[in-house]
């Protein structure tokens, strides 16, 4: 089978890397890439939006399949190109997209199909979005309708800064404050059969111990110890087979990577948001876990044939991702900065822990950054304690001038807490 990704950030070094090592697989291409995916597929220029220009790549390369990575392709419709095309392709459709693009549209697909969510309002005015907040109080939750690459969502107790991110949005959506640990749960879907894997927690604030501003994630890690055991059964039932069957029902099925990002309240699992395509940085401790190959499923979600698959098989290993990041982000990152140690990672720390690249470049023969998320330092272990100590071990042996990252990701779960 040919496969051509698309996508240039780590979620595509996840997937490239897990690709690479499906014996089904006899070439691999990603377009654009990075660095890091350079190592394990081969790299084509193209404009990841242009969906005329993705789907003469693919046929250009006779490509089996073709898995779109990042959400804003997804939205602008360039799973329909390659389709229209007579390619399979593993993400929804423009109109099944939606259910990212506009989270007044998700929340319209929830309502209908019963699936429990946080109370909300869409708001256009000022007027609106004061009426919002009253009828909430604190902590406000003020989310951009749009996309926004997971820094749309402001989460504070301070109202003049969640009337300031409302003001600097065409449309928001504004939601009770749900109370509980949050729970990333992925699922694959043909548009009828769901399928889903296992759960993991992403840690969305840039600062130890939650602090400091919402960012596009900077850690994770799976399995979660304190879950319980029966969470993926119930959220299949309740959320995520309903909303499939919703879609389908209106005309616009949902084939690809469903993502269902949940708070675990006092009043039960209640949805955050939906995501039309693979999380980042969930995506690179689930598929360290997954033991099926994964081009097969990718394919059956594509070809509608989830159902006549076997059941999908994990390793008992745990996983954690630490992401480090350029100077200054989440705001306007420095780029071109020389990434050192990756070698020193992949002879002293392999195969137990590697790099995944994001935000990288190929400078002559130096790596550069060229993003604010620059590398995902992924490690698998016997247990949490494990997979972390030897995800920050190599995260130690990575220098970047004046990069960052978490010290305490999977920390408490891995004491337990």
């Amino acid at each position: 089978m040919k496969v051509l990704v698309i996508g240039g950030g780590a979620r595509e070094h996840a997937l490239c890397r897990s690709l690479s090592l499906d014996p089904d697989v006899s070439a691999l291409y990603c377009a654009p890439g990075n660095a890091g995916i350079a190592e394990v597929a081969e790299l084509r220029p193209v404009d990841a939006l242009d969906g005329a220009a993705v789907a003469a790549l693919a046929g250009e390369l006779g490509a089996d399949l073709v898995v779109v990575g990042p959400e804003a392709p997804l939205v602008a419709g360039v799973g329909d190109a390659v389709r229209a095309a007579g390619i399979p392709v593993f993400g929804p459709s423009r109109e099944a997209a939606r259910l990212e693009g506009s989270k007044a549209f998700a929340k319209d697909v929830m309502a209908a199909a019963g699936v429990p969510t946080a109370r909300s309002y869409v708001c256009t005015t000022a007027e609106e979005v004061d009426a919002a907040l009253d009828a909430f109080g604190a902590p406000y939750v003020v989310k951009d309708d749009g996309l926004a690459a997971g820094k749309g969502v402001v989460v504070t107790e301070d109202r003049e800064a969640a009337r300031a991110h409302a003001a600097g949005c065409d449309r928001v959506v504004i939601e009770e404050y749900l109370d509980g640990p949050e729970v990333s749960l992925f699922a694959i879907t043909d548009g009828v059969t769901v399928l889903p894997l296992q759960p993991a927690q992403d840690f969305k604030r840039a600062l130890d111990g939650d602090q400091g501003p919402n960012t596009g994630g900077m850690g994770a890690y799976s399995p979660l110890p304190w879950a319980d055991p029966k969470l993926v059964e119930e959220v299949l039932e309740t959320v995520l087979q309903p909303t499939v069957d919703e879609l389908r029902h209106r005309g616009t099925p949902f084939s690809g990577l469903l993502y269902a990002g949940l708070a675990l309240t006092s009043r039960g699992t209640r949805v955050i948001e939906f995501n039309a395509r693979f999380g980042d940085p969930e995506t690179q401790v689930v598929l360290a876990r997954l033991r099926t190959p994964l081009a097969g499923v990718l394919l059956g979600a594509a070809n509608g044939t989830l159902d006549a698959l076997p059941p999908l098989t994990w390793s008992d290993e745990a996983a954690v991702t630490v992401v480090i990041a350029s100077h200054n982000y989440p705001g306007t990152p420095r780029t071109g900065d020389p990434i050192e140690g990756l070698a020193e990672v992949a002879a002293e720390d392999g195969p137990e822990a590697y790099v995944l690249h994001a935000g990288t470049r190929q400078e002559g023969d130096s790596v550069v950054s060229a993003g604010g998320r620059v590398l995902s330092v992924t490690a698998t272990g016997q247990d949490l304690a494990q997979a972390r100590e030897r995800a920050y071990k190599a995260v130690a042996r990575i220098r970047l001038d004046g990069s960052q990252h978490r010290t305490d990701i999977a920390a408490k779960a891995a004491e337990g807490r």
